[in-house]
């Protein structure tokens, strides 16, 4: 399905400013779908200079309302009707107003009220938005619905006169504030409250206050139940700012009984007259808490990180110690590269120590890693080291093996490519698509001997490259000799190709 932009992009001339305050209704348009029990459709004319004279209208968004049964079940957007067939939509372009049907019709075999509201922008009316309510289902007028469809009309109000959704609206908010089913209070012009829904009355109590909430002054009473007295007066000025006409953007504050809740006001001005405010107010008391859980979690997991690095690198000093006091050469490079591994895992733990995801950043871990292979080289030779393009960022049960393996094969090309002293230069290759990692380590060096294999090779570190390539990595590699010539010089050296799948389902 075509987004919201891409509809209006295909089917208006709406300047940008425009295109961006439909984003911003459609946004905030749940909360009306909600408030009216109704479904709520929003039309743009097809015509590049926005005139409804005789052309048609397209469907470009649609909400439904959580609170009452939908008018269609089916998908509406990117449907179209003519002016004589929904002669609303262009009558409450040109009057700007909005327009009622006098008579419910059938659709669908459902009958059906629809409403035109037209939605302005500065001077100028950009769209019309279609309430549409499903009359299947009768109501009984009760306390609730009476307080609801005042408030929705209200903000339909609002949205004719262009001041709802207001200006720098948050999309952030938008999307995280509290529902019209977490619990909505309504307010007079006085701070009043005048209804609350059981849900937003239950949020109250659960910060404390025990009767009820209808006749109170909403401010001084939140701010009388918030523990931290800076959050106190946030939230309380934020609600006094709503019924002074001023938007607020979403707010969490924690009570004196421990519970924490969210409060969204938003001003009702229905052409341009002080009607009160709404305020929206959710418990998040049980989310804070999982959030919490979660973020303990996550630290003990980031500690036992840390602590295997430790203990790792007082292994590897344990190893140097020994090493020091061995008089064999032999062992003594043993040990030397046995140090190299344990650190190279290390580095990865104390990456993964300060990781919020357990993803590293292979290229930074590899910039602290491959310069460490060069120490239990040999000696006399000067090999150059180089990387082309990006290992990004990837889950940990990758990294440890990988870096591993990339130590061994460097190391290799370091030892065996360049006897004698030799110098030359080893070179990574790095290709990343979205489901693998190709990687090719490759030297200037003598190259592979003669009938070489690597299934039959002895080697501690192609062992281990092997086993963890195959098991860990579940990818492939290969090792074959390089041999080209220019018009001066015959170049030769040995390549390894890994492939190693990103996604652990492959």
């Amino acid at each position: 399905m075509s987004t919201l932009a891409e509809l209006l992009a295909d089917n208006t001339g709406l300047p940008g400013e425009a295109a961006d305050h439909l984003q911003t209704v459609v946004a905030e348009w749940q909360l009306l779908a909600d408030l009216s029990f109704a479904d709520f459709l929003l039309w743009v004319p097809v015509t590049e200079d926005l005139q409804p004279d005789g052309g048609d209208f397209v469907c470009v968004a649609h909400a439904r309302p959580t609170t009452a049964p939908t008018a269609h079940p089916e998908d509406v957007v990117g449907t179209r009707f003519t002016v004589e067939e929904h002669p609303q939509l262009a009558k409450a372009m040109r009057e700007v107003r909005i327009c009622r049907e006098e008579d419910p019709h059938w659709y669908r075999d459902l009958p059906m009220r629809r409403e035109a509201i037209p939605v302005r922008f500065h001077d100028d009316v950009i769209a019309v938005m279609s309430r549409e309510t499903n009359l299947a289902a009768p109501r009984v007028p009760s306390p609730l619905e009476i307080a609801y469809l005042g408030s929705a009309g209200d903000l339909c109000q609002m949205i004719v006169d262009g001041t709802f959704p207001p200006n720098g609206t948050n999309a952030t908010d938008t999307h995280t504030s509290p529902r019209v089913g977490d619990g909505l209070i309504r307010l007079d012009s006085s701070g009043t409250v005048v209804f609350a829904s059981p849900n937003g009355l239950s949020a109250y109590h659960r910060m404390g206050h025990e009767s009820d909430l209808v006749g109170t002054r909403l401010a001084p009473l939140t701010r009388s139940l918030i523990r931290d007295p800076f959050d106190a007066t946030e939230v309380s000025h934020r609600i006094i700012e709503a019924l002074d006409g001023k938007p607020s953007s979403r707010t969490e504050a924690d009570s004196r009984r421990g519970a924490v809740v969210l409060f969204r006001a938003l001003p009702l001005r229905p052409a341009g007259q002080a009607a009160g405010a709404l305020v929206l107010v959710r418990d998040v008391t049980e989310v804070k808490r999982r959030d919490r859980a979660l973020l303990s979690k996550d630290a003990t997991i980031r500690e036992i990180h840390h602590r295997v690095k430790n203990n790792l690198q007082t292994v590897a000093a344990l190893l140097r110690l020994q090493s020091r006091r061995t008089s064999s050469e032999e062992a003594r490079l043993a040990l030397a590269e046995s140090v190299r591994r344990v650190t190279s895992i290390a580095l990865v733990h104390e990456a993964l120590s300060i990781s919020v995801d357990e993803r590293v950043d292979l290229d930074k871990l590899l910039d602290n890693v491959l310069p460490m292979v060069g120490e239990v080289a040999t000696a006399e030779s000067q090999v150059g080291m180089s990387r082309k393009g990006s290992f990004g960022v990837v889950v940990a049960e990758i990294a440890t093996p990988l870096v591993m393996v990339l130590a061994e094969l460097v190391q290799n090309a370091i030892e065996h490519a360049f006897p004698g002293g030799r110098s030359g230069k080893v070179e990574l290759i790095v290709e990343r698509s979205a489901r693998w990692l190709d990687i090719v380590v490759r030297d200037n060096g003598r190259g592979l001997p003669s009938g070489f294999s690597l299934e039959r090779s002895d080697g501690l570190g192609l062992q281990i490259v092997r086993t963890l390539v195959e098991s860990e990595l579940r990818g492939s590699l290969s090792l074959r000799k390089v041999q080209s010539e220019t018009s001066s010089t015959r170049v030769t050296g040995t390549e390894a190709a890994l492939r190693i799948p990103l996604s652990r389902r492959l």
